[in-house]
């Protein structure tokens, strides 16, 4: 029952190590270079964005964790309060629970209702899309997500494998529904060619979310009766900090950077390689088991974060953050430039 299913999935995420073993989102490799003579008053510094014509008090947005089984109603009122608060996004679980099963739609509805004017975005599996009407007449949204998995439902029991018609059928949905749709992986990463076809195919912005946070493999290999197959795959991926430079090389829509986003640093560098914003989930879930004031409190602590990092690099604004000098090494760099992306230039912006 997808409703189980749900809550098993957030009691693994809360209990069990989920995250990637070895392999790391590569913001590590990513150095912003220090800048002695900031020429900026940090208490004058500004977070303050637009996503998708939606005005937020950060580049931040609590992106899809729950929904579907009423344990979720409580974690998603208190992410809701929280994003309404500090103005930030939410995105929400797939909503297929829901559409299948309507007594369900509280559990996903409780987040417009405590988020009246922030961004809300809605959800639903590349598999399901013949849901996305329904779930966005669910409630009002300003954007709808299709969710990209083919990793977990490879390894996922009851997973679903045919993924023939992805592209046609996001294509469809983009005309078919009237708020922008945004494409999302969930924890594996975009290749350039993809993120192409995604802005050909119509949608209005792409999630990342690449390898080095949660690993989807992980949470599956602990469902499973059979572990070596989730095992072998744990680390699959493109890491967070080579996927975002690949898709903002490659597309003019704007960018969610998502997948092992930990601290405001790591929000800093993913915003400085080309991202529009920065998606968080995991590192929320705790708190939101304590309720919307933990909440808060963890997200101000990634907020001032982020803004000692651009005081760091003299940056007043974002604008100003995306055009900072910053230094790309190691194994994210070795991977960029064979994939054929000059990352020298990164280190020259302010030339």
């Amino acid at each position: 029952m997808i409703s189980d299913r749900k809550l098993q999935h957030l009691n693994l995420c809360l209990e069990k190590d989920v995250e990637y073993r070895q392999k790391k989102t590569g913001f590590g490799d990513v150095e912003l270079i220090h800048k002695a003579l900031p020429q900026i008053d940090k208490e004058e510094i500004s977070l303050e964005t637009e996503f998708l014509g939606k005005k937020l008090g950060a580049p931040i947005i609590i992106t899809g964790i729950t929904g579907g089984h009423p344990a979720s109603q409580a974690i998603n009122q208190a992410l809701a309060k929280a994003a309404e608060e500090l103005k930030i996004g939410m995105g929400m679980g797939s909503q297929r629970a829901a559409v299948e099963n309507p007594e369900l739609e509280p559990t996903y509805r409780v987040i417009r209702d405590e988020a009246p004017s922030t961004l809300v975005i809605g959800n639903i599996g590349a598999p399901q899309v013949e849901f996305a009407e329904k779930a966005a007449d669910m409630m009002d949204l300003d954007a709808m997500a299709i969710h990209l998995n083919p990793l977990q439902e490879a390894i996922q029991p009851e997973g679903d494998v045919d993924s023939k018609n992805y592209l046609e059928n996001i294509k469809k949905t983009t005309e078919l529904l009237d708020i922008p749709v945004i494409a999302k992986e969930t924890g594996a990463g975009i290749k350039r060619e993809d993120a192409l076809s995604l802005e050909k195919a119509g949608v209005a912005a792409i999630d990342i979310a690449g390898a080095g946070g949660t690993s989807w493999a992980a949470v599956e290999t602990y469902r499973s009766k059979d572990r070596s197959l989730g095992d072998l795959f744990w680390d699959w991926g493109i890491p967070t900090a080579v996927s975002t430079v690949e898709v903002t090389e490659s597309v003019k829509i704007p960018i969610l950077a998502s997948g092992g986003i930990r601290t405001g640093l790591d929000m800093a560098k993913a915003i400085a390689l080309g991202a529009d914003a920065a998606g968080i989930a995991l590192p929320l879930l705790k708190e939101a088991y304590q309720g919307p004031e933990a909440v808060v409190a963890r997200l101000e602590k990634f907020m001032e974060e982020l803004k000692v990092a651009m005081y760091l690099v003299g940056a007043s604004n974002l604008t100003e953050l995306k055009n900072i000098d910053l230094v790309i090494q190691g194994k994210t760099k070795d991977w960029l430039q064979e994939r054929g992306i000059e990352t020298s230039k990164y280190a020259r912006r302010s030339l």
